[in-house]
């Protein structure tokens, strides 16, 4: 009985001496981190341009679904055959088969939310259909186009060399892709 009483009594004391205590405490110095933190989310992002036609410099705003990409992939041709794998928004991608193996993936990617992707468009190694183009890896071939959009081509076999990427960058419809909205 009494430690019942004493419980009733006791624990509402122990909280009334815990909020005192750490009312009464000196408040901490920001760390480093803290400093950091703010920094960076006080930061602005830089203006894009409205037209999009800088490289590097995409368009920002709502990425297009990955279903207005079908129209402008290439066909299948000459052995070749290309089959829809992935589609999601601001996304797509094709497998490029030949001889019932996969030999590339062929993909576009809507860079509307990820501006910094564009940067090693910058300034490209080469031009490809009249759009920037650089070599990511030994692997991969990809161009720029409307200042929005990365096109890709990424091998799968050795026996589809970058000559084979380029050559299929180009039969892309880039230029109906480059009036995408």
């Amino acid at each position: 009985m009494i430690f019942s009483r004493l419980h009733r009594i006791l624990a509402p004391l122990l909280l009334c001496v815990l909020l005192l205590v750490t009312a009464c405490t000196e408040a901490k110095a920001p760390s480093r981190w803290d400093a950091a933190q703010q920094t960076s989310t006080q930061k602005q992002r830089p203006q894009q341009p409205k037209d999009g036609a800088v490289p590097g410099q995409p368009v920002a705003g709502k990425p297009v679904t990955g279903g207005n990409f079908n129209k402008f992939f290439p066909k299948g041709s000459a052995g070749y055959s290309t089959v829809p794998a992935q589609e999601k928004t601001g996304f797509a991608e094709y497998k490029l088969n030949q001889g019932g193996k996969n030999v590339a993936m062929l993909s576009i990617n809507d860079l509307a939310n990820n501006p910094t992707a564009a940067q090693k468009f910058q300034q490209p190694s080469k031009t490809i259909a009249g759009y920037p183009a650089v070599n990511q890896g030994n692997n991969i071939t990809a161009l720029l186009v409307g200042g929005r959009y990365q096109v890709k081509v990424q091998s799968r076999d050795p026996s589809f060399t970058p000559q084979d990427r380029e050559a299929w960058l180009q039969k892309f419809n880039l230029s109906g892709l480059s009036r995408l909205k």
